[in-house]
């Protein structure tokens, strides 16, 4: 009876393919969060291996366990998961951010007008430079430049805020 279509089976498949897309954006996840080069990527990326990672997973588990007490539970946990993890990890995001940490950035692209395209210059005419513009040495911060800013007061004291 190759016509006989068994929904066990195909919720079963679909349980499985969750359950292995979500252990799959867990590991890309753990390799970014190990491979990015400052707080801020690898926050995003834990970010999205916690809410897509987790959330197919669940997914997988609710397929699993079939109309149950369990499946109510497990929704709210995907529920508490889809909300809090993005909302954490803005916070922490800000927090970061308040306390005077710079993202790393190839170039600022802050103070770059939308209207006009971005100058270049040939290589015969450009002025050998020492640090590429927007950048700073490892560990210090950026003020836009291309030059490490003065630390602020408040963290001048090896990251401790004044009262």
């Amino acid at each position: 009876m190759a016509d006989h279509f068994d929904i066990h089976q195909l919720v079963s498949v679909f349980s499985w393919v969750s359950i292995l897309l979500g252990s799959f954006f867990v590991l890309v996840g753990a390799l970014g969060l190990v491979r990015m080069p400052d707080m801020f990527t690898r926050m995003h990326a834990a970010s999205i291996t916690d809410t897509v990672g987790a959330g197919f997973l669940i997914l997988g588990m609710i397929g699993q366990a079939g109309a149950t007490l369990i499946t109510v539970k497990l929704v709210f946990i995907l529920l508490l998961i889809a909300i809090t993890s993005p909302v954490a990890s803005h916070a922490l995001a800000q927090a970061a951010l308040y306390k005077g940490l710079e993202p790393f950035l190839s170039d600022d692209r802050r103070e770059r007008s939308l209207s006009a395209p971005p100058a270049t210059a040939s290589p015969a005419t450009a002025a050998p430079a020492t640090a590429a513009p927007g950048t700073a040495a490892p560990g210090t911060a950026n003020n836009g430049n291309g030059e490490a800013a003065a630390p602020s007061a408040s963290t001048a004291d090896n990251g401790r805020a004044r009262s």
